[in-house]
């Protein structure tokens, strides 16, 4: 939410400028601030509060504090520095007493002529900083100060007690000097047009929107920030809902031609010769599909189950469900790999139905083709002819299958795995396909926690299989502190070894490929002083290490390597024989993070495992364990036990749990990076609103917005949320927000 019509003057403008030129476009070009609305919401991030009075006798150390003292003795030095090597730098020491002790003040370079010419012997000020030691002695370097005029107590008590708003500010604009820009323009704050119904602000007894901006810049008490807040949040819930409802809505007027299964079709075939029975859960979200797709408009469903949970089996039973109907289904899958991955696995689960047509075929059977970039020109053609009649009822391809050239006889359902690899234009040239618009079924293995499911894919409606089928085993997952305990590591090895020699396969997995520092730090770590040394060491490669272990512990063993770089038939032959169980170990990057199914690999070990997220470290652990024997993974990293990094793995290796891991994970990012992932790119609009800690509000927020919009699609009787509604959906999340 960052206009609002009273606020949309330009901070800039070429006869009279709110603020000074200067300030304006540093404004613009630094913090994306361009009119008084957007200095309004521009929060601060947290508050000092000046303290209360300290004594100079008892000053603490790396603490603000504030002080009332007189000048004692106030010098101006010059001395020679790199940034002015001829003498010409700038030192102003200043002397202040309370008469329980005294304490040095420092100024440096152009910040000491203000406090030269004001601070003189004899004046009486306040001044407040953190207390830090120079030369043995205590001082505060550039405090804030307020000089005091006449004696006056009250005024002492009032400029200590109040609490400093310190915004988000860059090295051109400290956060005291936007703070004196806000107050010029807190005024305009009355003018503020509401986008929270009165009926709703009031039912919740929140603070009207003028009021809830002054108290967030100005607030006299913590009470008055926490109204602030709460208020805020609500904005920020409410809008970003009320704008997702309306794309619900809307979604709810396309037409789509409804899809039934027969009860005696390809599905019901299909289901009879299944070798096993569904979970509750595959049961459970297979019928919220059904329901779906029978009616006469487009689905849109998010599946989200943890890896291994049997997501493409609902999938498929969809894909057939719409088979039966008449229509087709495609499955978009992001790499080459996954979708030969798929294509065999929904092959030799339909065995002869998968093979309509042909001789052999079932009766029922349908064609399921394959479309990738690199096919050959027959098989290519074959393929495009089989989707153009109608013969083929499943196709199962990549962005390939977005190409101009493939056209579909009657596209009834899409299916897109691992939807946060694929563009939102991707997406949508695909369902642009059918002749009225396809079912969508968006399917992810990376769980996510409902407040961003809501949030983030609030248009979509969520299904979640959180049971794995019988037949999977658990995984045992430990720490191997390599710096702390290097016999672990020896022994990690030793594990590897034992695993090859019962007839299984290992992956060791590294953070980069070699040959340079790719993918250098990993910068969202705090970068603690005993985790330095770890930290400066660049994350282990792939091509090192196979080398390190061909030669070392694992010799004798038949190693591979696979990353990213290297040219996609060499990837998938060397996927081909390490499935085949031609290699013991695979040395990898994160390519092997999706999808990638061998039931013989039971073993495997993450290098600097504390480079890599929560989400991701549970992603790669899923691809042991898929077949009969237990899985075991080994998360390596030589930071100290005390480091966040070590608590982040320990959490890993606690639970098997995605949707409790992904909560880790979010609380230890910044939502906006969430956000700004699953929004293609798009600046996060949530500024004061925490996805994990706010859900009641997210969850509130979604009700009241889908009620709104089922009485007042257009939003007539409120313009002030339309006019919040036009902010939030700039061209780029108007888009985003349309394709979703």
């Amino acid at each position: 939410m960052d206009l609002v019509p009273a606020l949309e003057e330009p901070l800039k403008q070429p006869l009279k400028s709110v603020l000074g030129p200067a300030t304006a476009k540093v404004m613009a070009e630094h913090l994306g601030l361009h009119t008084v609305g957007d200095l309004l919401h521009h929060y601060p991030r947290r508050y000092e509060e000046r303290g209360q009075l300290t004594h100079l006798a008892d000053l603490p150390m790396d603490e603000h504090v504030t002080v009332v003292a007189q000048v004692a003795d106030a010098r101006l030095h010059s001395f020679a520095s790199a940034k002015a090597p001829r003498g010409k730098g700038q030192r102003l020491e200043v002397t202040i007493t309370d008469g329980s002790g005294r304490l040095q003040l420092v100024f440096f370079g152009n910040g000491v002529h203000k406090p030269h010419k004001e601070l003189l012997p004899g004046t009486r000020a306040m001044f407040a900083g953190k207390v830090s030691v120079f030369n043995r002695r205590l001082q505060l370097a550039h405090p804030a100060y307020e000089l005091l005029k006449g004696d006056s107590e009250e005024a002492v008590e009032t400029w200590a007690g109040t609490l400093i708003p310190i915004y988000p500010a860059t090295a051109k604009l400290e956060s005291w000097k936007i703070g004196k820009a806000v107050q010029t323009v807190l005024p305009s704050a009355q003018e503020a047009v509401d986008p929270l119904p009165a009926s709703l602000r009031e039912g919740r007894g929140l603070v009207t929107l003028p009021e809830a901006l002054l108290k967030i810049h100005r607030p006299h008490t913590k009470a008055d920030i926490a109204d602030a807040r709460s208020r805020l949040k609500w904005d920020e819930a409410f809008v970003l809902q009320v704008a997702l409802a309306r794309r619900r809505h809307a979604d709810t007027q396309l037409p789509a031609v409804p899809r039934t299964a027969r009860p005696d079709g390809i599905l019901t075939a299909f289901d009879d010769r299944l070798p096993f029975t569904l979970t509750d859960g595959q049961k459970k979200v297979s019928a919220e599909i059904f329901t779906d797709l029978a009616t006469d408009h487009p689905m849109h469903r998010l599946l989200q189950g943890e890896v291994g949970s049997g997501k493409t089996m609902v999938a498929l039973r969809a894909m057939l469900a719409v088979v039966d109907a008449g229509g087709q289904a495609a499955m978009l899958a992001p790499t080459e790999v996954l979708a030969q991955q798929h294509h065999r696995s929904v092959t030799e689960m339909m065995g002869e139905l998968a093979e309509g047509g042909m001789l052999g075929g079932a009766e029922h059977g349908t064609k399921v083709v394959l479309l990738t970039g690199s096919m050959g020109a027959a098989a290519r053609r074959q393929a495009l002819l089989d989707l153009v009649t109608g013969e083929a009822g499943i196709v199962i391809g990549t962005h390939a299958l977005i190409e101009d050239k493939v056209q579909f006889h009657d596209l009834g359902l899409v299916v897109v795995d691992e939807q946060h690899r694929f563009g939102v234009e991707q997406r949508d040239a695909l369902r642009g396909k059918g002749k009225q618009p396809p079912h969508l079924l968006v399917m992810t293995a990376t769980p996510i926690p409902r407040t961003v499911a809501m949030t983030v894919f609030g248009d979509l409606e969520t299904s979640v299989l959180d049971q794995l089928p019988a037949g999977r085993s658990p995984i045992a997952t430990h720490v191997v502190p390599a710096a702390d305990k290097p016999h672990f590591l020896a022994r990690a090895w030793e594990r590897v070894r034992e695993e090859v020699a019962g007839g299984h396969q290992a992956y060791v997995v590294c953070p980069r490929i070699g040959d340079d520092t790719d993918e250098a730090d990993d910068p969202k770590k705090a970068r603690k002083s005993p985790e330095d040394e770890a930290e400066k060491r660049p994350p282990l490669a792939v091509l090192d290490i196979a080398e390190q272990l061909g030669r070392g512990p694992l010799q004798g063993l038949r190693v591979e390597v696979l990353h990213g770089r290297m040219h996609p038939d060499d990837k998938d032959a060397v996927m081909r024989r390490f499935a085949a169980g031609e290699t013991d170990v695979l040395v990898a990057t994160t390519v092997i993070e999706v999808g990638v199914n061998v039931p013989n690999a039971t073993a495997m070990v993450i290098m600097d495992a504390d480079r890599f997220g929560v989400s991701q470290l549970h992603q790669l652990r899923g691809r042991v364990g898929r077949g009969a024997a237990p899985g075991l993974c080994l998360l390596v990293s030589e930071m100290p036990e005390a480091s966040a990094a070590r608590q982040r793995l320990n959490a890993v290796a606690s639970t098997l749990d995605g949707f409790e891991l992904s909560r880790i994970d979010l609380e230890q990012r910044r939502e906006g990076d969430v956000l700004g992932q699953a929004q293609s790119g798009v600046r996060s609009s949530l500024r004061v609103l925490a996805v994990i800690e706010d859900e009641e509000v997210i969850a509130e927020a979604r009700e009241e917005a889908a009620a709104l919009v089922a009485a007042d699609p257009e939003l007539e009787r409120l313009p002030g949320l339309r006019t919040a509604l036009d902010a939030l959906l700039d061209e780029e999340r108007e888009q985003y927000l349309e394709k979703g």
